[in-house]
């Protein structure tokens, strides 16, 4: 079926539909990763974005319900250039058009990818709709306008709190949008994993007298989570804490900092990152659309982006407080930064 991206600039990309033949719209970004489409698709960081992927052929390998990052998919749309519907992998369990029709994601194919790659990075990251129907701009100028993502993590988060693993330490995680690769890093360094929601009150979470508190990743403008930032500071002082990506970028906040919106973001699994205590070079997975731009007083850089100078790491002078921006988990890859869970481990009690 013929189907259409529409950019709120205007442009209109001409492509096949695959997946949900049903409309959708997000704010339109791109991931530079060659594999691991369906730990992107799974990506609660990705809720409300229509993802583009620069490697050309998706699908190839199918997918599994092994390595999937969350229970569903999170993203708005899928696009790419061709999609493959016929998996060459052992571990396959479904085709990736099926795997979407059955989560009601609705996918493009057909475009050219560079060149709305090449947009994007010029013009920056910016909304869209992929439609099936026969409408042009000025028909869905209004409606893409109208999307927010205001919400995002409150539909991304656990809405009760759940425990795992019996290990004898034990870490209270904030829910903004966890990967379940995050989780089983922290179980197979024998810990105790108690997931709270994430506007769960500071009391609540100090009761259960951790060892480790970790604010995880997730999607959208970390400055519309107003409550969560000051349950953060009411847990400053009182335990080790530790953070990833949007986690790192409430930290900041809460502890005087500031954060900006990148103009197309980092999204993929080749960003280059100098951990500047050792000096050694990472190549690193990355997801998100915003970043610390205003150091707090009170924390040093630990960790510093090589493709734009960007804050990718810091810690605190006197407390046991230390985050990162990019993703150690790092699941497909690579796995370059699994060390950064053993450095959260050393904060513990």
């Amino acid at each position: 079926m013929k189907a259409k991206l529409i950019l709120e600039n205007g442009h209109v990309f001409q492509g096949e539909a695959f997946g949900y033949l049903n409309d959708s719209i997000g704010e339109v970004v791109f991931n530079t990763g060659m594999t691991g489409y369906q730990e992107i698709l799974t990506d609660p960081s990705y809720y409300g974005q229509i993802v583009t992927m620069t490697y050309p052929l998706i699908g190839n390998y199918g997918v599994n319900l092994e390595d999937v990052e969350s229970d569903n998919p999170k993203v708005k749309g899928f696009i790419v250039k061709e999609s493959c519907n016929y998996s060459s992998n052992f571990r396959a369990e479904l085709e990736l058009e099926d795997y979407l029709k059955i989560n009601k994601i609705i996918g493009l194919s057909g475009i050219d990818t560079r060149a709305l790659t090449k947009m994007l990075r010029a013009d920056g990251t910016m909304k869209g709709i992929i439609t099936v129907k026969n409408v042009n701009f000025s028909t869905v100028k209004d409606t893409i306008q109208c999307f927010s993502n205001e919400n995002a993590v409150k539909r991304v988060s656990t809405n009760e709190i759940y425990t795992l693993g019996k290990g004898k330490k034990h870490v209270a995680i904030l829910d903004f949008g966890i990967k379940k690769s995050i989780i089983e890093e922290f179980l197979n360094r024998g810990y105790k994993v108690t997931v709270f929601p994430s506007d769960c009150n500071a009391e609540d979470i100090l009761k259960q007298n951790p060892d480790l508190i970790f604010l995880s990743n997730g999607p959208g403008d970390p400055c519309d989570l107003k409550l969560e930032i000051e349950n953060i500071k009411k847990l400053i002082g009182k335990k080790p804490i530790t953070g990833i990506c949007l986690g790192h970028q409430l930290l900041a906040l809460a502890l005087g900092g500031s954060t900006a919106k990148l103009k197309f973001g980092h999204r993929g699994c080749n960003h280059p990152v100098r951990n500047l205590e050792s000096g050694r070079v990472h190549i690193t997975s990355q997801n998100h659309g915003y970043y610390v731009d205003k150091l707090p007083d009170e924390m040093e850089l630990t960790h510093v982006s090589l493709n734009d100078g960007t804050i990718e790491g810091m810690k605190h002078k006197k407390l046991p407080i230390f985050s990162i921006q990019f993703h150690p988990e790092a699941c497909p890859g690579p796995s370059d930064n699994n060390y950064i869970f053993d450095e959260f481990n050393k904060y513990s009690l």
